[in-house]
C-alpha cells in the first residue's frame, strides 16, 4: 500500500527534513507564520482543545532576554535564527471550550473543572500542537529548531504568566550552512509495532 502524500512532500515533511541549527538571515514574515497556523490549527486534540500558545520572539530585547534562558549549546541557535517561538500550554484552556466544543459546551465543567487535570491535558495536547508546528514549518519550506534545553522557570517567569506552561522553544527559518547534524538512526517497524 502506498501513501496518498507524494513522494516530494513526504522528503519535506519527513525524510529530507531536519532540526536546523543555522539559519539564514531571510526573515520569516507573519504572513507565513499566519499560514502555517491556518494549516496546523486541524490537527485533532481532546474535546478540540487546542491549548496550544505561541509567543514570537521578534524584538532584540526580547531575543536578548531568552537567550539568557536557553542552555548553553542553544544559545547561538537562538541569538541567530531570524524568528523564535516559545511554545506553551494554556492551562486556562477549559474557557473556550463552549465555543470549540459546541455540541457538548458543558465539558469545561464536566472534565477540567480542576486545576491538575488541565495542567495534564493541556500539556499533552499543545505537545500534539507543537509537532502538528514543527510539520507546518517544514511545509512552509522553512526549517525548525526544536529545543528543551532551557531554564523552563525563567521563561515562563520571563514571558508567560502561571496560567501558561513552556514546552520548548522553536527557531525557524530557511536553513544556512552546515544546518544538519548527520541523520540519526531510527528505531525498526519491528521494534515500534506489536500486533495483539
Amino acid at each position: 500500500m502506498t501513501l496518498a502524500l507524494d513522494a516530494a512532500a513526504q522528503d519535506l515533511l519527513f525524510r529530507e527534513a531536519r532540526t536546523a541549527n543555522t539559519f539564514t538571515d531571510e526573515p520569516v514574515t507573519d504572513e507565513q507564520v499566519q499560514a502555517i497556523y491556518d494549516l496546523v490549527k486541524y490537527g485533532p486534540t481532546a474535546f478540540n482543545q487546542s491549548p496550544l500558545r505561541i509567543t514570537l520572539v521578534r524584538s532584540a530585547e526580547a531575543r536578548e532576554r531568552l537567550v539568557r534562558h536557553m542552555a548553553e549549546g542553544n544559545q547561538p541557535k537562538t541569538a541567530a535564527a531570524p524568528l523564535v517561538a516559545i511554545l506553551s500550554a494554556d492551562n486556562e484552556f477549559h474557557e473556550e471550550l463552549p465555543a470549540l466544543f459546541p455540541h457538548f459546551p458543558q465539558a469545561k465543567d464536566a472534565f477540567f473543572a480542576e486545576r491538575p487535570v488541565r495542567e495534564g491535558s493541556a500539556k499533552l495536547n499543545a505537545a500534539l500542537q507543537a509537532a502538528y508546528f514543527i510539520i507546518g514549518v517544514r511545509a512552509a519550506g522553512l526549517a525548525a529548531g526544536p529545543m528543551t534545553g532551557l531554564d523552563f522557570t525563567g521563561v515562563q517567569k520571563e514571558f508567560l504568566d502561571d496560567d501558561h506552561t513552556p514546552l520548548m522553544v522553536v527557531n525557524i527559518g530557511k536553513p544556512g550552512e552546515d544546518a544538519w547534524f548527520p541523520r540519526s538512526p531510527r528505531l525498526s517497524y519491528d521494534e515500534v509495532i506489536t500486533t495483539v
